[in-house]
Parts: structure tokens; sequence; C-alpha cells
């Protein structure tokens, strides 16, 4: 009888250990998991974030340029870069009823009122067309894959060479007119594409 008894308190015993070895590796494995949630988490929101931030970055150098800066650098590369950067939300907003009204008015003005069209409308009206007529190969997959990421990226540093270039210096492109503006707009460009493509690898 005390055999039997002691092989029971045996059995109940490794049971326990079992079932402590269990509940610790589900608690590792649930730690893991909010770890790694965490960390998707704040890259997701981050690039987000960055994503907005770019984006209204070149829309404030593609206004600057049509009005003060009037630089000799390819500005006009800034309209694919807002293309792939662009938030989903204003892309989604902007290719719907509301961005097909605008492009409507601005070929209308351009065609039949040449003149009262102002030169500063140019990049502006050729971005919303982009937006409006792009493939959904483009319109979708292009801007949701690396690639899209990778074009923004090679935009923001011929920018930015070019902005050095033309300041004479990457000091100098600090202490110009506009020049600090400016140079934390282009940084900006950069920012964003390298955090995207930091996060898709890690």
């Amino acid at each position: 009888m005390g055999r039997i008894d002691y092989l029971a308190m045996k059995t109940d015993q490794e049971t326990a250990a079992l079932l402590d070895s269990d509940f610790n590796e589900l608690k590792i494995a649930a730690k893991k998991l909010i770890s790694h949630a965490t960390k998707f988490g704040a890259a997701a929101v981050g690039t987000s974030f960055l994503k907005w931030v770019a984006s209204f970055a070149a829309i404030y150098l593609l206004i600057l340029d049509r009005t003060n800066w009037r630089t000799n650098m390819l500005t006009s590369l800034l309209v694919p870069y807002i293309f792939f950067s662009l938030p989903s939300v204003l892309f989604s907003f902007l290719r719907g009823e509301v961005g097909k009204w605008i492009a409507f008015i601005a070929v209308v003005l351009r065609l039949f009122f040449p003149r009262h069209f102002p030169d500063w409308l140019e990049m502006p009206g050729s971005l919303i067309l982009l937006l409006v007529v792009s493939p959904d190969f483009f319109a979708t997959t292009m801007r949701e894959h690396w690639i899209g990421v990778a074009i923004c990226l090679a935009i923001g540093c011929y920018l930015m060479q070019e902005h050095i270039r033309a300041s004479g210096g990457f000091r100098n492109s600090f202490t110009q007119s506009h020049g600090i503006s400016n140079t934390l707009g282009i940084i900006l460009l950069i920012v964003f594409p390298i955090w995207a493509l930091l996060t898709r690898v890690v």
C-alpha cells in the first residue's frame, strides 16, 4: 500500500513539474510575443509618422520652389516623391472624385485660359494628374513595395547632393537665405525611406 502511495505522489509531483514547465514556457512565449509586437508597432508608427512628415516636407519644398526658392535643381522629382510617399488616406482621397474634379479644372484652365493659369500651379497640377491617372500597378503595388521606398531614397539623395553643390558646401547650405529650412526639408526626404527600408529589413 505504501508503495502505491509513493508512486502516486511521485506521479503527482512529476505532473506538477510538467505543468510548471509548460506555464514557464508560455510566460516566455508571451513575453517574446509582447516584445515583438511592441517593436513592430513602434516601427509601424514610426514609419507612418515619418511618411506624413516627409510628404509635407516634399510639398513644402515644391511650394517653395514655385514661389521664392527658384533653384536650378530638378525639383520636378518632388512630384514622384510625393506620389510614392503620400499617406494612404490622402492618396485615396485625392485619387477619388475630389482629385478628378481638381484635375479636370486644372486641365480646362490650362487649355482654355492659359494666361490665367499661374506658373506655380504647374507642378501641383501635374501631381494631381499623376495621382488620378496612374495605373493600379503604380498606385497600389509599387507604392507599398520596397521599390517605391528605394525611389524616394534615390530622389532624396539626389536633391541633397544637388542642394549642397549649389550652396557651395554642406556648411553653406545652412547659412544661405532659406538655407536651414531647405536643408532640413531635404534631410527629412532622406530620413523616411531609410527608416522604412531598415524596418523592412529588420
